[in-house]
Formats: C-alpha cells, structure tokens, sequence
C-alpha cells in the first residue's frame, strides 16, 4: 500500500474521480471545509481572529476561497487578497467560489497594496499549488515576502508556496508555513520539509478509493 504519493499521482487521481461524478468542485469544496476544521480545532475563539486569505488564480486559491467563506460563516473578519485579474481566473472551479464571495458583504476584498496595512492574527496561503517552476514572479513574490513579515499563524493550503511537494526543494521565495493541510495522501517530499511546512494535517476529501485503481 502506497502511503506517500506523488503530485502527479494525485493529478491522475483527481481526474480518475472526476471522471466518476466525484467533481472539482466538491473537491474543492470538502478540500476548503477540512482545512477549516483543522483551523478551529487551533483557534476554538475563531470567532475573534482577524484572517487574511491570499488567493491565487488557479485551483489553490480557489480553495482559500472555500476557506474564507467557511470562516466567514464562524465570525471571523475575513479579507481576501486576489493575486491577479478577477478575468484571468484559470479553472471554474475557483471562478465558482469567486463569483459567491462577491456576493458577501462578510468578506472584504483588498488589493496587495492595502494588504500590507492589515493585523490579521490568520493568514490563509493558498497562492500557488503544486505547479511551480523556476522563479517566484509577481505579484506572488511579494505576497509572499508579505507573509512571511506578518506576525500572524499561517496556514498553507495543500502545500506551502514554492515547495516542491516531490522533493521538499524552494524555489527562489516561498511561505514558511506554522500548518499545512494536505488533502487525500501525504505528498512524498513533505514530511521531510516540517521547517517550512509546520504541522501537516492530510484530510480525506471524499475522492473514491476506486480513483487510485492503475494509479497506485
């Protein structure tokens, strides 16, 4: 039995599963809704904190989107910084939790300018995924020297931005993360890189164990 897995192995699992019916979107859904749980089991008085999510244009952001709607839904102050052009938006997925997060006045919407002004006592790290290659460009390299400034507990959706999950290399910048939640199985080169990921959570997603068939 394969514990470790790599990213493309989780590519070719997700796609086996949405193959299935098992959609993205739910994906993304229960993805956002797990790492939450881990954030509350941290902060019980998550009512109170102030949480600031950074999102990129891809999957990755689209589940810090999930994340801020959900801690919106506890209480929490919660503001969101899109890296990029609402338009240039990369999946429908993300495009979905985009388009709800416009309809909530519980959730602010700020440009990295007025990013650097904000207390957050959460920051939400879901810039980019598993597909990074060669150096950091903007605006995520200065998102990410932002967060890694903040004085606030942070959080990486999935993996940490500019780790390599296969290897546990950086690239030039990356977020040092204090947790990590990963979804479905642990990604082979992240046990080793505890200094960047913190704590690592791995959340079962709901993808069927039949997506793993000729895969693992």
């Amino acid at each position: 039995m394969t514990l470790d897995i790599t990213v493309r192995q989780m590519y070719q699992i997700e796609e086996n599963g949405h193959r299935m019916g098992f959609l993205r979107q739910l994906m993304m859904e229960n993805a956002g809704a797990a790492m939450v749980k881990r954030i509350v089991e941290k902060f019980p008085d998550i009512s109170t904190k102030r949480v600031l999510a950074f999102a990129g244009l891809g999957n990755n952001g689209g589940d810090a989107l999930v994340v801020a709607r959900h801690l919106a839904g506890y209480g929490c102050q919660v503001t969101v910084v899109l890296l990029g052009n609402p338009q240039d938006i990369k999946t429908t997925e993300c495009k979905t939790n985009w388009h709800i997060l416009q309809k909530m006045r519980s959730v602010s919407v700020v440009g990295l300018d007025d990013a650097a002004n904000q207390t957050p006592d959460i920051i939400i790290d879901g810039i980019l995924g598993t597909g990074i290659a060669g150096s950091i460009k903007e605006p995520q390299a200065s998102a990410i020297d932002m967060i890694n400034k903040m004085r606030a507990y942070k959080v990486a959706v999935d993996v940490p931005t500019g780790m390599n999950p296969d290897t546990g290399q950086t690239a030039d910048r990356y977020v040092k993360a204090d947790m990590t939640v990963t979804f479905h199985k642990m990604k082979v080169g992240m046990p080793k890189r505890t200094d960047i990921c913190g704590t690592i959570f791995v959340e079962k997603i709901g993808i069927p164990p039949e997506a793993e068939l000729g895969v693992l």
